[in-house]
């Protein structure tokens, strides 16, 4: 499982427990039981299903044994003095140990144990990125015994997918993808993977939720359910009561490693796109809109006129990106992508990533109240963005002003460098902050930088105090602040209160 989000707990067996747990069930054995209608026909078919689907899909998924090589550390010969008397002891040492004095063979680290599943007759394999790692050996064991040595075709950190291929002399028993979009909460589901290094085990539950962010990635949009997923089911399916997989099983929350019921799934949907360009190419190769963007609260929805937080606040246009030459602007927020409802920020990233390059898809935006429509052609998204740099200009010394709960400074040599700023950022910088005060609430700390208040630039206090005086006038309760943070830069909007 992921090391950052998994441990192991064991379920306490019934004599262990204490005494008061012991006595309430005992207590239990006494009560008159009453069936809610139907609730024993739905009791009934859940592990009838169970035994049925797990009998024709059992053989598809495959251990996954994955082991790296490291070459053992040579450890020097002590340096003696010629003539020395330990110096023939030593030599004679060494050399029985080390004879013709040959290289240290490299040395096969533990095995890492997961979990698979075969999706086509040409014995390709589906499993976690973190089950395979970095390892040099892969061997995939089937359900009868027989062990296959496996090749990567190709992996993808960002949502924790690797495919892997076999070559068998049989035919191999594989299994297909369903539509993760139409699970339902309640519904049952089955995984069935190695947990702990057993081999092939089954265990049922229900769909406890869905789009569940555990911050694991870019791309989080996992289905959450209660089916035991322990350590070593990292990798293995998710299915449904119709033998589809619907969710490859990643992660799990728990103390110490093992089930309480909170397990994680990427979806089939999601894994399907990736899966397809990892088979075909060897690589992800996703759309790129060339945005940054935040969630919108309550405070902001109000601030930009949009009636209800909703949709993903552009914070950034990159210049070299597509979404630059089709018109969007800092402050948009996107409401809907190519047909698709953006609800919130984390949508919008798995939305385009999905999308194919060059493709054009119909942007909406909202504006300063107004619903606006945007053509743009996907790019495609390079893993790791070169930042542009920047050039830098300093600002006139004077005295912190206070406003807001914020101790303001010009930005110039001395403030830029006493807190890290980087080069090109221009605004007023934060030397302090109130810590009762909104502001801090909203995460805004010394050494950040007001770019903007409500899409005008600012260059010290006085330009900040003009401003908020102006919005008052027309009635505005709040405003939007631009603010840089970080040795980085990094770009994003707080809303504070300026009535």
């Amino acid at each position: 499982m992921n090391p950052a989000l998994a441990g192991v707990a064991e379920r306490t067996p019934l004599r262990t427990m204490p005494g008061r747990i012991a006595r309430a069930f005992g207590a239990l054995a006494l009560c008159v039981v009453v069936l809610l209608p139907g609730a024993g026909t739905a009791q009934a078919r859940g592990p009838e299903s169970i035994a049925d689907v797990a009998e024709r899909v059992m053989d598809a998924v495959v251990n996954i044994k994955a082991s790296q090589k490291v070459a053992q550390r040579a450890v020097p010969l002590p340096q003696l003095p010629p003539g020395s008397p330990f110096e023939d002891l030593f030599n004679d040492f060494f050399n029985r140990n080390n004879p013709q004095g040959r290289p240290q063979q490299p040395q096969q680290r533990s095995s890492s144990l997961g979990s698979g599943f075969v999706v086509d007759a040409q014995g390709t394999i589906i499993t976690n990125n973190h089950v395979i790692a970095e390892a040099t050996d892969i061997v995939a064991v089937f359900a009868d015994g027989t062990e296959l040595k496996a090749e990567v075709v190709g992996k993808d950190q960002k949502t924790d997918l690797a495919v892997l291929r076999v070559k068998s002399e049989k035919p191999l028993k594989f299994v297909k993808f369903g539509d993760s979009d139409r699970l339902r909460v309640g519904e049952w589901v089955i995984a069935i993977g190695n947990p702990f290094g057993f081999g092939g085990s089954v265990s049922a539950g229900i769909v406890s939720a869905k789009q569940r962010n555990i911050r694991s990635g870019p791309y989080d949009d996992f289905i959450q359910t209660d089916a035991a997923i322990n350590k070593g089911n990292s990798g293995g399916p998710l299915f449904n009561l119709d033998g589809d997989v619907v969710g490859i099983n990643t992660a799990i929350i728990s103390p110490t490693g093992g089930s309480i019921g909170i397990g994680f799934s990427v979806p089939a949907n999601l894994a399907i796109p990736v899966i397809e360009q990892l088979k075909q190419y060897g690589e992800t190769r996703r759309g790129w809109l060339g945005v940054a963007i935040q969630d919108v609260d309550e405070d902001t929805a109000d601030a930009l006129k949009l009636g209800r937080p909703r949709g993903a606040l552009i914070i950034n246009v990159d210049e070299k990106g597509p979404a630059k030459p089709a018109g969007f602007e800092r402050e948009d927020v996107i409401v809907k992508f190519d047909g698709k409802e953006i609800r919130r920020s984390s949508d919008l990233p798995r939305i385009v990533a999905q999308t194919p390059v060059g493709k054009e898809v119909e942007v909406v935006v909202m504006r300063q109240g107004r619903e606006v429509v945007r053509k743009v052609t996907l790019g495609r998204l390079e893993e790791q963005p070169q930042q542009a740099s920047l050039e830098t200009k300093d600002a006139q010394r004077a005295a912190p002003t206070a406003m807001l709960g914020l101790e303001l400074a010009p930005l110039n040599a001395e403030t830029r460098r006493r807190f890290n700023v980087k080069d090109g950022i221009e605004g007023v910088v934060v030397t302090k902050v109130e810590p009762d005060s909104v502001a801090a609430e909203r995460r805004i700390t010394a050494g950040d930088v007001i770019v903007e208040v409500q899409r005008e630039a600012v260059k010290t206090a006085a330009d900040i105090r003009k401003r908020i005086e102006a919005l008052k006038g027309q009635g505005q309760r709040r405003a939007l602040f631009y603010i840089a943070s970080g040795p980085q830069g990094t770009l994003r909007y707080v809303t504070l209160p300026i009535q």
